[in-house]
């Protein structure tokens, strides 16, 4: 991306499906009304609709809005369907979405037995 991740004040992934025939104030109304954020902050704002090839991104840069379209070409993206929230995301996360990885990590620490038997 053209943006560089570590002069942002945040990263929110609009969690669900957004329709993407929105424009700049259409999506920043949705930041402002649903999810009482600000859009004038210096945050990274991600939007995704029914297909998970496609997302479009805000970003107050002080002067006007950047509205970012991006279609993936040979992939999907893994986004968050299953609430209707705006989570914010560390780097690390926002790099696995952009990846094609889960936001999480699907791999779990294993804790083992204390007595094993043969």
């Amino acid at each position: 991306m053209i943006i560089d991740v570590r002069q942002l004040h945040g990263i929110y992934l609009v969690c669900g499906k957004t329709d993407l025939r929105r424009g700049i104030d259409g999506l920043a109304n949705v930041v402002s009304e649903q999810y009482d954020l600000n859009p004038y902050s210096k945050a990274l704002f991600m939007f995704c609709g029914t297909r998970t090839d496609r997302f479009k991104a805000l970003l107050w840069e002080g002067d006007g809005f950047l509205l970012l379209y991006k279609r993936i070409e040979n992939g999907r993206l893994q986004w968050p369907r299953n609430s209707n929230e705006a989570k914010r995301l560390h780097t690390k996360q926002f790099e696995r979405l952009l990846s094609g990885w889960s936001l999480e990590s699907t791999i779990k620490q294993s804790i083992p037995p204390k007595n094993t038997r043969r």
